[in-house]
């Protein structure tokens, strides 16, 4: 008996040896596969990949990566990864498309997918997706990644969305409309909070948090044709009228001064973590930090709600994230690039970071985006609104970002920071 058991034991020993060689074979720092495969697909992607900081993440991509080569003996992924300047690494990446030296399949980050489309440079997904596979994206996501003529340019894997974060102990009801919130900010400011924070600083996130708020009334940034129009007509009405209110907030001491200087998701957690806010506009992903930051009773105070809008009926939230995207013109490669987009990151990557999933009905398919805190946050995806899928929105962003630093900070007038603003965005759409 001892010896049979002792025999099983070297036996599963071996075995666990046999596969920790088999995957090692696998699975290089930049290769998963075979270094002998017959077929070679170049993939340049992000952290969301076996380089992910944090090891578990990371290790858990690698078995993903390797369950999928498997299905896949005749190939190798040869992986190159993305410094964390996303915006010089996706520039860098359209000109190398451009040139015709891309990698084959790629990380596209949602915010400049239309860029790599006018160009010309990404491969047909047409016929690797399903017509139900797209019917079930959310409806910005589905409008994001179709061409004019509706040709599949890119797979948009996970989102996000932006939302009100309060301490319930201070703040106890959600405020639901403007003067809600700026009525709850300023009684936490009498409680010794510093009101309600946000981005606004030189930081894309700046514009696109603070959008939110011009798309519940309706405005537009640009027409059909991807002119620039927000800064005439209702569109610029609209505009002054959201850009008052965050000014108003500032001027009123419902927000401080310094949010001017705010230009990083990180810095709101840190405020919420010390204690010295009680409201922020943030990301979904601040959630689960805002949990493995704060001790259990800290945390239990924190709670979402959806930015408020003017009106309690009108109301959006800006929405993000990455595709997977192919460049080459060999047919087996931007198919297996599809199977790439589809069988690592269309759910098992979404579960594995939590990220939020671009289909409906894998809310219901993974565990973890059952409970309340993801279900909330799926409910409000109905009311995002990505960038627009436009070559000047880069620009418009620039210019709202410098257009903000001055208003909040007092340099100008709402209306001429505006006009500076709009005037700068079309002579750079003269450019185009």
């Amino acid at each position: 008996m001892i010896r049979a058991t002792v025999s099983a034991l070297a036996l599963g020993s071996a075995l666990l040896s046999v596969h920790a060689v088999f995957a090692q074979e696998l699975a290089t720092k930049d290769r998963i596969g075979l270094a002998d495969a017959p077929k070679t697909l170049v993939v340049r992607l992000t952290n969301d990949s076996p380089n992910n900081a944090d090891p578990a993440i990371a290790d858990g991509y690698q078995k993903l990566f390797v369950d999928f080569i498997k299905k896949h003996p005749d190939w190798k992924l040869q992986l190159q990864f993305m410094s964390t300047d996303i915006g010089t690494e996706q520039a860098k990446m359209l000109e190398q498309a451009k040139a015709g030296n891309a990698p084959d399949c790629a990380a596209v980050d949602s915010f400049v997918l239309s860029q790599f489309m006018v160009n010309h440079v990404l491969a047909d997904f047409t016929p690797y997706f399903s017509k139900d596979e797209v019917a079930d994206l959310f409806p910005f996501i589905r409008t994001g990644i179709l061409d004019k003529d509706g040709t599949i340019r890119a797979w948009w894997w996970d989102t996000d969305l932006r939302v009100l974060y309060r301490n319930k102990s201070i703040v106890p009801d959600a405020p639901k409309t403007w003067d809600d919130l700026k009525t709850a900010a300023l009684s936490s400011v009498k409680q010794g909070m510093e009101g309600v924070i946000f981005n606004g600083g030189r930081y894309e996130g700046a514009t696109f948090d603070w959008l939110a708020n011009y798309w519940a009334l309706g405005g537009k940034l640009v027409d059909d044709s991807g002119k620039p129009v927000f800064g005439e007509g209702e569109n610029k009405e609209k505009f002054l009228k959201a850009l008052n209110y965050y000014k108003d907030l500032v001027a009123s001491g419902a927000a401080p001064k310094r949010v001017t200087t705010i230009a990083n998701y990180d810095d709101l957690n840190a405020a919420a973590a010390a204690g010295t806010t009680a409201l922020f506009i943030g990301g979904n992903w601040q959630y689960a930090q805002l949990k493995a930051t704060l001790d259990e009773a800290d945390f239990n105070n924190w709670t979402f709600s959806p930015i408020p809008g003017p009106t309690a009926d009108h109301r959006s939230t800006g929405t993000g994230g990455w595709t997977i995207a192919a460049f080459s013109k060999d047919k087996d490669k931007v198919e297996m690039c599809a199977n790439l987009a589809r069988d690592v990151y269309m759910g098992p990557a979404n579960a594995l970071q939590q990220q939020l999933p671009t289909r409906k009905s894998l809310f219901d398919k993974y565990p973890v985006f059952a409970t309340d805190a993801n279900k909330t946050f799926s409910q409000a995806l109905a009311d995002g609104q990505a960038r627009p899928g436009v070559p000047i929105y880069p620009e418009i962003s620039n210019q709202i970002q410098i257009m903000m630093g001055d208003v909040l900070s007092g340099t100008k007038q709402p209306e001429e920071a505006l006009d500076a603003a709009f005037k700068a965005t079309m002579e750079a759409y003269k450019r185009l």
